[in-house]
């Protein structure tokens, strides 16, 4: 049944829906003119300017200070000579592409945090429009003077929380990810809460004229729909998520828009979603025209794990038995790899149905089988085991090795239980993250950056004598933070300092407007337990329970959205780190890995990154974690930053993984390059930033390198 429901046959898709194949435009060679370089989001360039012969002379070309603290994300957009991007607050900078002088910055006035990926553009040749989000609004602002466009929604802004379900105002809908143009729509998803209660994630494409809304995908099936079945009867009025926050790739010629989905909520619990919970997880083909699904394929049923498709798939045509086979490719937070064909759904390397264990939490029911791909290999590794533990040092092995006997670790879809943390290998940053692949169209060659860190997690009873604070705090914020508060640094900060560190008001506007990774939570402050939550924030110390007022917000917060209290909660991400901060698993701990998508056989596979404390006492390429893509270029490389910790943009031999040239950043390079030509030179630039690193100097630069 499942295959049945996963892919349409090749006539049903051209028969029945009559897709209209037409040439593609044919896009700028110099440009970088849609996140991920190309509608087909392959990262790829056909610039050969700078190439393996000479890729050593690399040398600074420019570099624009953002002068401010946050995490930088984007990849930025280089049209006709001006690059498009953001700074860490959201505001939308124009600057010269050759020299990177700042041309006009767009403040729009919202309190922006979290990340930004890209921004997306549309022009007919007359007439040209940069879509560009803050937080929950879509701009649609002039590329030459960075204003609005009045004509746009309502004084050139459309608010994405609107049409969703209830009072809009409660909602979280950011859009990190920027959408994708086909024609005359901005095709769009959100990044929302991963708590209850969040928004249902409909898939939504506005004209981007006058920013109507033109149609939509319910992601969580409406009576009458596909999928419908594999949830609660009245799932669709309750539950949320099941989001396309990482993005999308376009066929242009066939008019299919392809868009990987996340977990509904709860992340961890889902006794009142039993069933798939279609189209959760899962990677949809629509007509890009009408938001019709084609086909789909779910990576994971009823996902307990977090494990949402984190990144935008890639568009490639494979080489099998003489045939070309247009595909596209989508990596996942697991490490696999999956490659269908592009029109029917076919996947085109062995995926099995496999029994997996049972819940034996009370109230949970397990999907009794999930799908493994079995080409290619996985690209992180997949069960921890005694041998894998660190030996970093004696002691740091020692405590591993007590700290692994309390774990359980059996590989990939074992559920959470009661009595002892889980461990997931890779852990919960992937495996692949939002930066993505990139793919050599000349090759079918697949570049993936991965991480190879370990996690663990666990399931407690919630408890129904908390009082108000700690009720709020177990419910919203307990899952990144820890129950006792404690975080797991650097991605999550311990709050046993906060008093210290923070005022009422600063904490207040944290949570109500988010910050770095954290989404905001304004349902929280219209709670009259708002001010327990404060205090339990900064102390630690619990406030009686009072009953909600009539129509209080908190009856949502401590309440299940179909109407009862989650019975379990979990305990908080927990990645498995030695006492001195370091991954408690043996290297590698970050990968750079090159897939032939022809065969499914690995060409290279390289550590990326290390530890400058751990270099400097001759432990070197060790990998380190990494968020940001990789992008490929016809002069035969591969640039990727990503690392997290050594503050570093490499270049890579696509044949054989040799490192030709390595730069120093002046922060983090966590976003994916870009690279471009203006007047004959060819520029590569990366966005640069310490957000996830805190630890480090905190600030925000684009850096742009060139030929001398």
């Amino acid at each position: 049944m499942r295959a049945l429901l996963g892919a349409l046959l090749l006539a049903s898709v051209i028969g029945c829906h009559g897709i209209a194949v037409h040439p593609p435009a044919a896009p700028s060679v110099t440009d970088w003119s849609v996140y991920g370089g190309q509608p087909a989001d392959d990262r790829y360039s056909a610039l050969t300017q700078i190439n393996r012969g000479n890729v050593h002379q690399l040398r600074l070309a420019w570099r624009f200070d953002e002068h401010e603290s946050g995490e930088s994300q984007t990849n930025p957009l280089v049209i006709d000579g001006v690059l498009y991007g953001y700074t860490p607050a959201l505001e939308i900078i124009a600057l010269d592409a050759a020299s990177g002088a700042l041309r006009w910055r767009f403040d729009s006035g919202v309190h922006g945090s979290g990340p930004q990926r890209g921004l997306a553009y549309w022009s007919d040749g007359h007439e040209s429009r940069l879509l560009a989000s803050v937080m929950n609004y879509l701009y649609a602002l002039d590329p030459r003077t960075g204003q609005p466009i009045a004509s746009f929604g309502q004084g050139g802004r459309i608010d994405l929380r609107q049409g969703l379900r209830g009072d809009f105002r409660a909602h979280y809908v950011s859009l990190t990810s920027p959408g994708i143009v086909y024609r005359d729509l901005i095709i769009v998803g959100f990044r929302t809460s991963e708590s209850k209660p969040a928004p249902p994630a409909d898939i939504r494409a506005f004209d981007v004229h006058s920013g109507a809304l033109r149609w939509r995908f319910h992601t969580i099936p409406h009576p009458g729909e596909l999928g419908y079945a594999s949830w609660p009867s009245n799932a669709w009025q309750y539950s949320g998520s099941a989001n396309n926050w990482a993005g999308f790739a376009l066929d242009v010629a066939r008019g299919i828009v392809y868009a990987p989905t996340g977990s509904a909520v709860s992340d961890f619990y889902g006794a009142d979603r039993l069933g798939d919970d279609l189209f959760a997880d899962s990677l949809l083909a629509l007509d890009a025209a009408s938001g019709r699904r084609l086909w789909h394929f779910q990576t994971t049923h009823h996902d307990i794990w977090d494990r949402d498709l984190p990144s935008p798939p890639s568009l490639v045509t494979v080489r099998r038995g003489g045939r070309r086979i247009d595909a596209v490719a989508q990596t996942s937070k697991q490490g696999f790899v999956y490659l269908f064909d592009r029109v029917t759904g076919a996947s085109l390397f062995p995926i099995s149905e496999r029994p997996y264990p049972a819940s034996e939490v009370p109230g949970e029911v397990t999907a009794p089988t999930q799908p493994l791909p079995l080409v290619p290999a996985p690209f992180a590794r997949q069960r921890l085991t005694e041998d894998l533990l660190t030996r970093r040092t004696p002691e740091a092995h020692a405590w591993a090795e007590q700290q692994f006997q309390g774990f359980r670790s059996d590989g990939q879809f074992v559920p959470f239980g009661l009595r002892q943390p889980t461990v997931i290998f890779p852990g919960f940053d992937g495996g692949a993250e939002w930066g993505g692949a990139a793919v050599d169209p000349s090759t079918a060659v697949l570049y993936v950056n991965a991480n190879d860190v370990a996690w663990t997690g666990m399931l407690v009873e919630a408890r129904a004598t908390q009082g108000a604070g700690a009720a709020m705090y177990q419910e919203n914020c307990a899952s990144c933070h820890g129950a006792d508060r404690q975080g797991a640094p650097p991605a999550f900060p311990s709050l046993l300092d906060a008093q210290r560190r923070l005022s009422d008001a600063q904490l207040s506007d944290i949570v109500q407007n988010g910050r770095g990774r954290m989404p905001p939570f304004p349902q929280l402050s219209a709670s009259s337990s708002f001010v327990a939550l404060l205090h339990y924030l900064h102390t630690g110390e619990d406030t009686v329970a009072s009953a909600p007022r009539a129509g209080d917000t908190e009856a949502m917060v401590s309440l299940g959205s179909s109407g009862s209290a989650d019975r379990y909660r979990f305990t908080g991400y927990q990645k498995f780190l030695d006492p001195e901060g370091y991954p408690a698993v043996k290297p590698p701990w970050g990968t750079l890995n090159a897939i032939d998508l022809n065969t499914g056989a690995y060409r290279w596979r390289i550590p990326l990154g290390e530890y400058p404390a751990l270099a400097a006492r001759g432990m070197r390429d060790t990998g380190s974690e990494n968020y940001g893509g990789p992008i490929v270029t016809a002069g035969g490389l591969v640039f990727v930053g990503a690392t997290l910790f050594d503050h570093t943009l490499r270049a890579f031999d696509t044949r054989t993984g040799e490192l030709l040239w390595r730069a120093e950043l002046p922060f983090a390079g966590t976003a994916t390059p870009a690279t471009y030509m203006v007047a004959g030179k060819q520029y590569v630039v990366i966005a640069t930033s310490n957000a996830r690193n805190r630890a480090a100097p905190q600030g925000g630069a684009y850096v742009a390198f060139a030929l001398p």
